[in-house]
């Protein structure tokens, strides 16, 4: 291969890994890694082929920043939780917008299933939610309050009940993505059905909005978060099924370990929506307008940390990478 095009081929590569080192951009630890295997590689490739030239000095130069910048011992900064949540996790999550999709557009389409069974299935919600709660809400309906089941604990005792169930539905989302991610989508087909017979039950007794302004106060950032912990299934699945370059057990436990900062990033919004069902959810006699605002806030929230935040760092980090006088110059070689 002649040296321009080997330069062309790889150049984007290796000024990342650049701005990495000048601390310019954040890139994700594994990433970071993979990068590293592959200048190492090339380093190796142009001594055999390059002796001498400019990008066999370029990567040795690299190379040598590489493994300084790796192996030296570094304190753990204090604001490293800060961190985690403003790029290391954004910026990896730009890497996994294809399974939060996919997980996404299961839940939706048995959503559809849920809502189609119930109204063509005349006991399709008493067998999937239970002859107790269906008979409960009918009681409630009767007394015209629909959404007393959120009134019955205190709110403390509900805020913290449903948090930790919340959180332990994440973490099965998670774990069963161990079974190719398989497992993940059958939690969101679980919940997708529920959901869905649970608002066409509503619906024919003649309580959709009712039921919608109250449910999603809190639903809103409970079901993302759920599908979002789906989607880190996903991606620990996507770690078995499709390694790539990498060994299969180097992908699977890359797929580990994006899967959990995935989940981690949950358990505040999984706290925030267990606050909101706790304390506020049973307010059922605020304005609709309010209703809407706390919905609309909540999905605002949602979207634009986990869709448009990692799209603007990757967009940025891109750019930075883009101005550096390092991507000029193998601009420069490619075109020699």
């Amino acid at each position: 291969m002649r040296e321009a095009a080997f330069v062309k081929q790889n150049k984007d590569k290796w000024l990342e890994f650049e701005n990495v080192l000048s601390n310019k951009t954040i890139v994700d630890p594994d990433l970071l890694s993979d990068i590293y295997i592959e200048v190492t590689d090339h380093l190796s490739y142009a001594k055999t082929f390059y002796t001498g030239s400019n990008t066999e000095r370029y990567l040795n130069q690299l190379a040598s920043k590489a493994h300084q910048f790796i192996y030296k011992t570094k304190k753990e900064p204090k604001n490293r939780l800060i961190s985690f949540f403003k790029t290391e996790f954004p910026l990896m999550f730009f890497q996994h917008q294809r399974e939060l999709l996919i997980a996404f557009l299961t839940f939706a389409l048995f959503v559809s299933v849920g809502a189609f069974s119930a109204a063509n299935e005349g006991d399709f919600v008493r067998a999937f939610l239970g002859d107790g709660y269906v008979n409960m809400t009918l009681e409630n309906i009767e007394k015209g309050d629909p959404m007393a089941v959120y009134k019955q604990q205190s709110e403390f005792n509900m805020f913290l009940g449903i948090t930790l169930n919340n959180i332990k539905v994440g973490l099965m989302a998670f774990g069963y993505g161990i079974m190719f991610g398989i497992g993940s989508l059958f939690i969101m087909m679980q919940n997708g059905i529920m959901l869905g017979s649970f608002q066409y039950f509503f619906y024919e007794k003649g309580l959709l909005w009712e039921s919608a302004r109250t449910i999603w106060i809190h639903g809103t950032i409970e079901i993302s978060v759920i599908i979002i912990a789906a989607c880190a299934g996903l991606v620990l699945g996507n770690g078995l099924l499709f390694p790539g370059t990498l060994p299969r057990l180097d992908a699977f436990l890359r797929g580990v370990k994006n899967g959990l900062k995935i989940v981690i990033s949950t358990i505040p919004f999984f706290i925030i929506a267990g606050f909101l069902e706790g304390f506020v959810t049973r307010h059922t006699e605020m304005p609709d307008w309010l209703a809407l605002f706390i919905i609309i806030t909540s999905l605002a929230i949602i979207v634009y940390y986990y869709v448009i935040y990692p799209r603007i760092l990757y967009k940025r980090s891109k750019k930075d990478i883009a101005e550096t006088p390092e991507y000029i110059h193998l601009n420069q070689l490619t075109t020699t």
